[in-house]
């Protein structure tokens, strides 16, 4: 019920909806097929996924970026929603190669960092904002795993880690700019702290922190939808960094590590996934 609610929202935009509605699907294991009587059947689709990623295809815009739905403006958050919806569906170097214009969107999202503050903003000619630490940063793993499409959780093996955007830019941007002399992160200075832009500030401090791989080794509980869960992670260390974009956190500020399309720890998302395969019949109406 959740998930049609969400897919047939109209104040919800269709790239967030279903960001939404698929992560429930594949965390909670709920089946994939549409109800037998869903009106969607009627135009050939059988799944909560058919047409999906077609659909994301349309909403990626002139600029590159990606829109909440077709013919709308490109945004950052926009752009995460689109993107980890295509890596639950299938592995990021098939999904994401075949379904946008990469390199237009690389540029799209290169051209999100600004200096000198060294933080994202999440739209053309807007100012940088805490938040899209994660909207526009969260991206970055998604597409070195498309780009490079390698099977390995060793940060040495993946020479794009470091180039990208610059880690040690935004980690300036979060640590000088962001914090609260009061506790909390906020958008910029200038602006009060609040819990939303704490969350999605120190996610975007702990993608900052690591390396991530999707290796298309995904664990037997995984389901219908394995991509999502053959995600790993390496700490970035001072031995895997290059002198042009260091390391400028200390080990004791290191913060535990989100899953990236989950965004939630690593361990929290094998473990529901794990329980609720196990308990399938708790789910059932």
């Amino acid at each position: 019920m959740m998930v049609a609610w969400i897919l047939s929202n109209k104040r919800i935009k269709a790239c967030s909806g279903a960001y939404c509605a698929m992560v429930m699907i594949a965390l909670l294991d709920l089946p994939p097929e549409l109800p037998p009587d869903a009106s969607a059947r009627r135009f050939g689709f059988d799944t909560f996924a058919s047409g999906l990623p077609e659909y994301l295809s349309r909403c990626q815009t002139f600029e590159g970026g990606i829109s909440g739905s077709p013919g709308t403006e490109a945004h950052g958050a926009y752009a995460f929603c689109a993107l980890a919806c295509l890596c639950i569906l299938g592995s990021p170097k098939e999904m994401i190669s075949k379904y946008m214009d990469l390199p237009l969107l690389i540029s799209w999202l290169s051209a999100r960092q600004y200096a000198p503050e060294g933080g994202f903003a999440g739209r053309t000619n807007k100012l940088v904002d805490g938040c899209y630490s994660h909207w526009v940063g969260g991206c970055w793993p998604l597409i070195q795993a498309a780009l490079d499409g390698k099977q390995s959780s060793t940060a040495s093996d993946h020479p794009l880690a470091s180039h990208l955007y610059s880690r040690e830019g935004l980690t300036r941007y979060i640590l000088t700019c962001c914090q609260d002399s009061q506790g909390g992160l906020r958008d910029k200075p200038g602006k009060y702290p609040d819990s939303y832009h704490t969350c999605y500030t120190l996610t975007g401090l702990s993608n900052v922190q690591n390396y991530h791989f999707n290796t298309d080794i995904a664990p037997p509980s995984s389901g219908h939808f394995p991509a999502a869960f053959a995600w790993k992670y390496a700490p970035r260390t001072s031995s895997t960094t290059q002198e042009q974009d260091r390391n400028v956190f200390k080990e004791e500020d290191r913060l535990e590590t989100v899953h990236p399309l989950f965004v939630i720890p690593h361990l929290a998302a094998e473990n529901m996934r794990s329980w609720c395969e196990a308990n399938q019949g708790l789910l059932s109406p």
